[in-house]
């Protein structure tokens, strides 16, 4: 499906880290890319690293930005800064797309993915959860990232907020909510999409039911221990865990609960479309997310999503396609979900389809044609 921007800009600056896929805020930039050059706009790049894809057509300049080898994240988040903000002095041409707080340069539009002072607030951050230097490490980081946010939210004539979540985070922040416009994150849905399984290719059991959590196992904001105690409540049920084991804590959760047997750690799963094919439900109860791309991802693929209200995008999981969670902790009333749903495959298969049909509303060249559609009307910075 082609999507035409009628409003959209003749040309337009995006910096940010990254252009590509295979992370977050990376692939949603690559998306806008790709709808720009669908229509025709130009676009000069400030990042230090795009998509081969897109960095060689002709219609786009990238001025790299690098920053390999300086240690700790914190380091090169500080140079990209300054950095990009010179390139931009001299380069920057048309509206200006920004990403946070991830350069000193004043945005035109400025896209909100994270909230620093949201995370640095929850009961689960990192830096309360542990001792010593990472600790404070991960305090400073966010404690930064937070201040500096708020002053590049502040300088932007428009604020993207990637769902309802953010939005109330922002405006928490004091952001004016007449400068706030929400853009959902989308989701290929025919990458992602409901087909055959394929238990043997992940070496997960053929018959019974199978709930699939995926993402970061290292830390406790996605919430694993809550989905793993909840299983241990639903004795039939196996759930597949997709995301690198180096320093997980979460294996060693699994035995000392006793279901081991029943939980199967994938490591890191690049056929993640066919993971999710071979699965009936997917479990995600995060602690704080802005909007997950997994969770519309397994949407399209036809599984019905199991979350929390608190979590950015919740607003996204119809009713009869999902599953709401008050309290993402809430182990007995996630326990209480997956167990209904061993007990319901017809019901099961009815949220499927609404899920999927939610996410076909949801696709990438939509978002994509809002982005261009906002460029092309706002006030430039002057």
């Amino acid at each position: 499906m082609e999507f035409r921007v009628e409003n959209a800009p003749s040309r337009f600056t995006l910096v940010t880290h990254v252009v590509r896929s295979g992370d977050g805020q990376g692939r949603v930039n690559l998306e806008i890319a790709k709808e720009a050059i669908r229509n025709g706009v130009r676009m000069t790049i400030v990042a230090s690293d795009v998509a081969p894809e897109i960095a060689g057509d002709d219609l786009v300049t990238w001025a790299r930005v690098p920053t390999k080898g300086i240690p700790t994240a914190l380091l090169r988040e500080i140079v990209f800064s300054i950095r990009s903000a010179r390139l931009l002095s001299r380069i920057r041409s048309g509206p200006l797309l920004s990403n946070g707080c991830i350069t000193s340069a004043p945005a035109d539009v400025n896209a909100c993915h994270f909230v620093h002072a949201s995370w640095l607030a929850s009961p689960v951050h990192t830096s309360r959860l542990s001792g010593g230097v990472r600790s404070r490490y991960q305090r400073l980081y966010s404690t930064l990232n937070a201040r500096w946010e708020k002053t590049a939210y502040r300088a932007a004539k428009v604020v993207v907020a990637v769902s309802g979540q953010v939005k109330r985070e922002l405006l928490a922040l004091g952001i004016d909510p007449a400068r706030i416009r929400t853009i959902h994150n989308g989701v290929d849905a025919i990458e992602f999409s409901p087909g055959a399984p394929d238990r043997k290719r992940f070496r997960l059991p053929e018959d019974g039911p199978m709930a699939l959590f995926a993402g970061d196992i290292r830390s406790p904001r996605k919430n694993l221990d809550t989905v793993l105690r909840a299983l241990a409540l639903v004795p039939r049920l196996h759930l597949a865990v997709a995301g690198d084991l180096a320093g997980s804590p979460y294996p060693a959760m699994a035995s000392d609960l006793g279901i081991s047997d029943r939980i199967h750690f994938l490591g890191r799963v690049r056929e993640m479309p066919s993971l999710m094919r071979s699965c009936d439900i997917f479990a995600f109860p995060s602690r704080y997310e802005a909007c997950s791309l997994v969770m519309l991802e397994a949407m399209a693929a036809g599984l019905p999503v199991v979350t929390s209200r608190k979590t950015g995008g919740a607003e996204l999981v119809p009713e009869d396609g999902g599953y709401l969670l008050d309290d993402p902790d809430d182990v007995a009333g996630l326990a209480g979900i997956l167990e209904a749903v061993e007990g319901d495959p017809e019901g099961l298969r009815a949220r499927s389809g609404r899920a999927r049909e939610q996410a076909l509303s949801l696709r990438w060249e939509t978002m994509g044609g809002r982005y261009l559609e906002l460029l092309g009307g706002v006030p430039l910075q002057t």
